[in-house]
């Protein structure tokens, strides 16, 4: 699509990225740890934990599938293309392959509901830094309580069916406190967006937590998942998880949730189960597809709208 005669708009979904194998595991947490390369131990229970869901997250596949579903949402006139911030496909070769098809405009989307500085933020400072000449990035920060969004999730809350003795806990991944502390908005967009999906799918009473902190010795903001288990299985015996910091099943949906939590629970012999994740859900992709035509919209009144606008 075309404003003025010479802006092409294309559209780069964005996330963490994850190896397509065990043997790349190495090389892959190489990139996530910024360079330095990780010990043996650390190499062998990342193997472990992906031997444990099949070998491989499905991140990458589903993301593939999203743009997909975006695309024929948009129509062909308007590009989508897939990156990643630490594996293949690379954001910055998602953007040359835009621009080769003629892309001046990219209007990037993370796929993470909420801005956090170590996740949304380097995705969009990774795809400044490798712009192709010529081409402007537009960054969609967040869409947190987006009303699609909130509905997509509701969705899966109603399908699940809570039961009356049923605790749902809303999950989001963890950041370092130190992080918050700084002045990042995530968690308290992660609470608008719990606010938002329990009063959309009418669940009255619920807990919020966090999940899958990294391995570092600095505190990390909870509670974490399993101590909301810990503390309430004292009067709960049933507990239904919403993860809705993430929109797709990936390592730590099925591992993180559906392994180590699910372990957890039934050491206090309590059940834990979850809601199915977004994937292509067809509300979250016509969320995606109203992100992109709002910026479309607000393109067309301003032809000149600059990088990171």
């Amino acid at each position: 699509m075309t404003f003025a005669g010479r802006e092409r708009v294309g559209v780069l979904l964005m996330a963490h990225g994850t190896p397509s194998s065990l043997d790349e595991m190495p090389e892959y947490l190489t990139l996530v740890r910024g360079g330095r390369a990780p010990s043996e131990e650390l190499v062998h229970e990342m193997r472990e934990n992906y031997g444990a869901i099949g070998g491989r997250s499905p991140l990458t596949d589903i993301t593939e599938a999203q743009a997909e579903a975006l695309r024929a949402r948009l129509g062909p006139q308007i590009p989508v293309a897939v990156g990643m911030r630490n594996w293949k496909p690379f954001i910055k070769d998602a953007l040359v392959q835009l621009a080769a098809a003629g892309v001046t405009r990219v209007v990037g989307i993370p796929m993470a509901p909420q801005f956090s500085t170590l996740s949304v933020q380097k995705y969009n400072d990774a795809a400044n830094a490798s712009l192709p000449e010529g081409v402007q990035f537009d960054a969609v920060d967040s869409f947190h309580t987006h009303p699609l969004l909130i509905e997509a999730f509701a969705e899966r809350v109603r399908a699940a069916e809570p039961k009356p003795d049923e605790l749902v806990i809303f999950t989001a991944h963890a950041l370092p406190v130190r992080v918050i502390d700084s002045g990042d908005r995530y968690a308290d967009e992660v609470a608008e967006t719990a606010r938002a999906v329990a009063a959309r799918a009418g669940v009255a009473n619920y807990e919020q937590a966090y999940q899958s902190a990294g391995r570092t010795p600095e505190p990390w903001i909870g509670p974490e998942l399993p101590a909301v288990i810990d503390e309430r299985s004292v009067s709960i015996r049933k507990f239904l998880v919403v993860p809705i910091g993430f929109v797709c099943d990936h390592t730590e949906i099925l591992f993180d949730i559906d392994v180590q939590a699910a372990q957890v629970a039934r050491e206090f012999a309590t059940t834990l189960r979850r809601t199915e994740s977004l994937n292509t859900s067809p509300t979250f992709i016509a969320m995606l597809e109203d992100l992109v035509r709002t910026r479309l919209a607000e393109g067309n009144r301003d032809p000149g709208l600059g990088a990171g606008s």
